[in-house]
């Protein structure tokens, strides 16, 4: 398995979406900037400090499903929001109200300027499946399959758990270790023979938690240091670093 750089231990690999995969991870914390900056407008000192699109959203937003980001970030400002429900409108002041508002500013992002794939990832995760280890995509996001499809990617895959299934099962999303657990669970692999590819410290956290064999960070934003103190066994900042040539 040296050609991959994975432990020969390995027989899965898991791949996070955003910031892994696709180029989407900037996308998503500009719509993030949006969405909360609007919201802090009517909030003074602290509490009403602009949303950093680089700290605020490593530390509290990135990997983890919508509603728990805005929670996270709004506890860190000691800001607390009625829950409301999943179908409120983007204009209420609720942690749905709020995360449907980032949502459907992503969506006109994605739509106006495109997705695009990191070419280093495709190439590897295409080698990875040449060598005859399956492969799981691993997102917090209800929109990965569309994404997938943007960019030619779905049939990459041999399972999906996104954002979607992780709901009709009611797992439990990043730092939780329970979306990247049902991949493995369905690919028939123990969590100790499969690799995790993450790029947000919650993903790291949810490796780590869930015993997987090989952690892998991809530093997309100069974080390395954070991604191996979250539980990285390894961090590049391409998975074309780690080989994968056919």
């Amino acid at each position: 398995m040296t050609q991959l750089g994975l432990p020969d231990t390995i027989l899965a690999c898991l791949f996070d979406l955003d910031g892994v995969v696709t180029k989407t991870a900037v996308v998503h914390a500009a719509a993030w900037k949006e969405t909360f900056d609007a919201y802090l407008r009517g909030y003074e000192g602290e509490q009403g400090r602009p949303f950093d699109a680089v700290a605020d959203y490593d530390e509290y937003v990135d990997g983890r499903p919508r509603a728990d980001g805005v929670r996270a970030f709004l506890e860190s400002r000691d800001i607390h929001l009625p829950e409301g429900g999943p179908d409120d409108p983007p204009d209420a002041d609720t942690v749905n109200g709020l995360g449907n508002r980032k949502n459907q500013l992503l969506l006109e992002r994605i739509r106006s300027g495109g997705v695009e794939a990191y070419d280093g990832t495709l190439r590897y995760i295409e080698a990875v499946r040449a060598r005859g280890l399956p492969t799981a995509i691993v997102s917090s996001s209800a929109n990965c399959r569309d994404v997938l499809r943007a960019v030619g990617a779905e049939d990459l895959f041999d399972v999906r758990i996104d954002g979607i299934v992780a709901a009709e099962r009611h797992l439990p999303g990043k730092p939780h270790p329970d979306t990247f657990l049902a991949a493995a669970h369905d690919l028939g692999i123990e969590p100790a023979h499969a690799a995790v590819f993450e790029d947000a410290l919650a993903g790291m956290d949810a490796g780590r938690a869930g015993g997987f064999g090989y952690v892998v960070g991809v530093d997309r934003t100069g974080q390395a240091d954070a991604l191996y103190a979250h539980g990285a066994h390894i961090v590049v900042k391409d998975l074309a670093e780690l080989g994968g040539k056919q």
